[in-house]
This record gives C-alpha cells, sequence and structure tokens, in this order.
C-alpha cells in the first residue's frame, strides 16, 4: 500500500530553509548580483582623407606658351611659302656653256662639266619664272655636248600657263623653248663668275 504524501498547506520552515543560501532567497541574491558591464563601444571618425583627384583639380598646370599668346611665330622662309603655297608645274632644262667661254673652261684646271652643273644649281636657286616670253640669244652655243647640264625644275603654274596660252596656242613648243629665254643668260653670267673666282683663287696661291 503506498503512502499517501501530505498536502502542505501552510509554509514548510523547513523546506523553506533548505531553498535558503547563505540565509537569503535565491529571488533577491539573484536581484542584487551587479549588472554585467557593457562596454560600449565607440566609433573612432577616422581621419578625412583628401581624395587624390582633389589634388589633381586644385593643382593649376602651367600654361603652355603658344604663338597666339606669345604673338611670335616661327620664322619661314618667303620664298619656300610661295613655292608651297602656289601650283606649280615641271619643265627641263638643258643648257651648255658658250663658245667665248670654251677656252676658259679648259685653262681654269676643272672640269667644265662641272663648272657648268655648279653654275646650272646658282642660277636656278632663287630664279622664278616671269608670264613674259624672252627670245633666246643669238649667242653661239659650244659644240661639246659632254659639257652640257641637264635638270627638272618646278615654275609657277600660272606663269607657264600664260606663257603656253600666248606664245604657243597650238601646243607645239616645248616648254624648254619657251623659258630658255629667261633661263640662259643667268647660267652664262654664273659661268663668268665661277671662272672668275677659280682664276683669283688660282693666282692668289702663286702670289709670293
Amino acid at each position: 500500500m503506498r503512502k499517501k504524501i501530505p498536502t502542505i498547506t501552510r509554509p514548510d520552515p523547513t523546506y523553506s530553509a533548505a531553498l535558503r543560501q547563505d540565509g537569503r532567497d535565491f529571488q533577491e541574491r539573484k536581484e542584487e548580483e551587479p549588472a554585467p558591464v557593457i562596454a560600449k563601444l565607440t566609433t573612432v571618425a577616422e581621419p578625412e582623407m583628401r581624395p587624390f583627384e582633389t589634388e589633381l583639380e586644385t593643382a593649376q598646370a602651367p600654361k603652355a606658351l603658344d604663338a597666339e599668346s606669345t604673338g611670335i611665330g616661327p620664322a619661314t622662309n618667303p620664298v619656300a611659302s610661295a613655292r608651297r603655297k602656289t601650283p606649280t608645274r615641271k619643265i627641263d632644262i638643258r643648257v651648255n656653256a658658250l663658245e667665248r667661254q670654251e677656252t676658259a673652261l679648259q685653262a681654269c684646271g676643272v672640269e667644265p662639266a662641272q663648272v657648268v652643273r655648279a653654275a646650272l644649281r646658282r642660277a636656278v636657286k632663287d630664279w622664278q619664272l616671269a608670264p613674259i616670253f624672252a627670245f633666246p640669244s643669238a649667242e653661239r652655243r659650244t659644240r661639246n655636248a659632254a659639257w652640257q647640264a641637264r635638270t627638272s625644275l618646278a615654275v609657277d603654274a600660272a606663269s607657264l600657263g600664260t606663257l603656253l596660252r600666248d606664245h604657243d596656242p597650238l601646243d607645239v613648243l616645248s616648254k624648254w623653248a619657251l623659258t630658255r629665254g629667261q633661263i640662259e643668260p643667268r647660267i652664262w653670267a654664273e659661268i663668268d663668275a665661277l671662272l672668275a673666282e677659280i682664276a683669283d683663287r688660282a693666282a692668289s696661291q702663286y702670289d709670293p
């Protein structure tokens, strides 16, 4: 037969004592325990970093000097500029020395063909074709074909067109026939000048 458990109808000092620790109720100790210290996290403000782009924007680049700001443009050659801007056409030049220059050319000590070619280079260096026809000189040229100098030269297309229209409307003449009256006298003059320079230099070498 089971033992009947008595019903507790009033406070039991023995039972209550069993629930106490250190003479205090568990609920009282729980209330008296200090609350855990919760560390407050503080956000440390990071130092403001200046973007690299901002520095580049605030930095002022040195101003480049140009022709407009300084008012000084590159030096230009008027003759070269005119040749570049003006339309040109090529002509063939075939020139030789005169008969009267043969003796001096053979005695100058320099190959005559070299003298004629040097005179041609000097004559056409700054020469510009004029739109006015000049008749070829009647002076006799040398028959020594080995001395002849030949080259091609770009001349003003407008001036050449005027010569062709006024003096060769049927287009039967060569361009050299229309222009030789202007260029040949310049070449012969340069041959004379070169022969004189060669003679003066030779005389200075033998002068005591």
